[in-house]
């Protein structure tokens, strides 16, 4: 009998035994938070002091204030560049304007002198015109008192004749006046008169004529001739060499 109980006891047949602890609840949750909270606090002075190795956090405000300031210090220069290019555009337009103002300057300035030099051309004709109408001594009728040829560039030739009577009273004279010009063409002798033939002239003291020739290709005009022609008699002729 008491070898089937042993038995029972050692083997799978047993009954089932339950260790209980003889620590309460309360106790065994207060130890695992002191636990907890030890590994807890370990963990983060391990992360503290492996941050205070490692020099991050230094690190990084240093970087960051290093950044802070090449940024102010970029802002103040872009500033400047601003500020100066500004100025740059200001000094730009004011000399865009001077030049302007130049440059309108000296076209009104060249257009005065054109004027000044075309009025004293025409004050030096006048002066020859009118010096040429005192009569020279012996002089009576009808004569050519001045006769002007200038070549215009190398194609037309201009040309005027100055004619006076040198009476006082006169009566008026109406004849005619002939023109011819002289020259070479391709080395070969030219001669020419004008297109529309003799011009009519009528002169009680003086009368002015001129007139422009237009010429051939490689003409070079040598000379010109003018008369007054009263009907067939010449009154008067005068020539120039060119």
């Amino acid at each position: 009998m008491r070898f089937r109980l042993l038995r029972r006891r050692l083997t799978i047949s047993a009954p089932r035994m339950a260790v209980r602890s003889a620590l309460p609840w309360p106790f065994r949750w207060a130890m695992l938070a002191i636990v907890l909270g030890f590994c807890a606090a370990i963990g983060l002075w391990a992360f503290e002091f492996g941050k205070d190795i490692a020099g991050l956090e230094k690190g990084s405000k240093e970087e960051v204030t290093r950044l802070r300031s090449e940024l102010a210090d970029a802002h103040a220069e872009l500033a400047s560049t601003k500020e100066e290019r500004d100025q740059a555009q200001s000094i730009a337009n004011t000399a865009g304007t001077l030049v302007t103002t130049e440059k309108a300057s000296q076209e009104r300035l060249m257009e005065q002198v054109k004027k000044l030099e075309a009025d004293n051309r025409s004050l030096r004709d006048d002066l020859g015109f009118f010096e040429k109408l005192i009569p020279a001594a012996g002089v009576d009728g009808v004569a050519i008192r001045g006769l002007q040829a200038e070549m215009l560039g190398v194609s037309k030739l201009k040309w005027q004749v100055l004619v006076i009577q040198a009476s006082r009273n006169a009566p008026e004279f109406n004849g005619r006046l002939e023109m011819s010009f002289t020259g070479t063409l391709n080395g070969k002798p030219w001669t020419a008169a004008l297109p529309e033939g003799p011009q009519a002239i009528k002169v009680r003291q003086y009368g002015r004529l001129e007139g422009e020739l237009e010429l051939p290709d490689q003409v070079i005009v040598k000379g010109v001739l003018a008369r007054v022609m009263d009907g067939a008699v010449v009154k008067s002729t005068q020539s120039v060499k060119l």
